[in-house]
């Protein structure tokens, strides 16, 4: 079987919360943790996605200010119900951020770097909207080892079908380890650069409870899954039953860990 295109578009902010969200909002604050900013810093949230980071901003980081942005519609409507007027959404790119240069003390974004297409660009962008000597800091998941939820699915998926090997996210997104991430920022420019493994517990009750969200055709994995016919898609669904550890009881507890990265303007 060929490879098929994936779709790296995230547009409806429920499949999103199910597939990958619910483990967003845990590592969001372990990120705000380690940064550890000050009371009353101008935040802004670059990919706010549905808000998970701003969110735990909000929550968190007594923040002065928090804007979201976002390419996504139905990302920022999620975003607008959830926080209504404790944050400001605004529709735009990573590379062309809607800001004055100077606006934000504190540029963060959560697991949207490697799906960025121009990243020094939006590193460029991220530098200008900062004030002087503001932080740059951003969290990706470690697809290639232990974001588990989604390295055991392509695992699979390659097993199942060894034509699939280059749509494996541990291969498709090299950007996501820690030595490539101080290297795209030490390039952008960035000081005081330093990384961290940010790690989540994600509990399922059973394998469907697993399973379910692959099915809401968000992102790469669930869109692959989406593609298959039939017959493919049960075979990859029992590979990836095999692989995956369960307790007596049927439940399954894996990591999900994501890089974090700092650096200062």
């Amino acid at each position: 079987m060929s490879t098929r295109p994936l779709s790296d578009h995230w547009e409806q902010g429920n499949p999103y919360e199910q597939y990958i969200g619910r483990w967003s909002r845990r590592v969001a604050p372990l990120f705000l943790s380690w940064l550890g900013q000050p009371a009353g810093k101008r935040w802004v949230d670059v990919g706010c996605g549905t808000g998970a980071l701003s969110t735990a901003i909000l929550d968190h980081c007594s923040p002065g200010s928090v804007v979201g942005i976002d390419p996504s519609e139905g990302f920022l409507k999620l975003a607008v119900q959830e926080l209504g007027i404790q944050a400001s959404f605004l529709s735009g790119s990573a590379a062309a951020l809607p800001l004055a240069d100077g606006a934000g003390d504190v540029i963060v974004s959560g697991l949207v770097l490697n799906f960025i297409p121009d990243l020094p660009a939006a590193l460029a962008e991220m530098a200008r909207v900062a004030s002087p000597g503001g932080t740059i800091a951003a969290y990706v998941w470690d697809y290639a080892d232990k974001m588990e939820v989604i390295r055991h699915f392509w695992d699979a998926a390659v097993a199942v079908d060894p034509a699939a090997a280059p749509l494996h996210e541990g291969h498709r997104f090299p950007l996501c380890n820690p030595a490539a991430l101080r290297e795209a920022f030490e390039r952008a420019g960035f000081t005081q650069v330093n990384t961290a493994p940010l790690d989540v517990t994600a509990v399922f009750a059973g394998f469907d409870d697993y399973w379910r969200p692959f099915l809401g055709g968000q992102g790469p994995a669930p869109a692959y899954a989406m593609s298959l016919p039939d017959e493919r898609r049960a075979a990859l669904r029992a590979a990836l039953q095999a692989r995956v550890p369960s307790k007596p009881d049927g439940s399954i507890s894996l990591t999900a860990r994501a890089w974090a990265i700092r650096g200062s303007t």
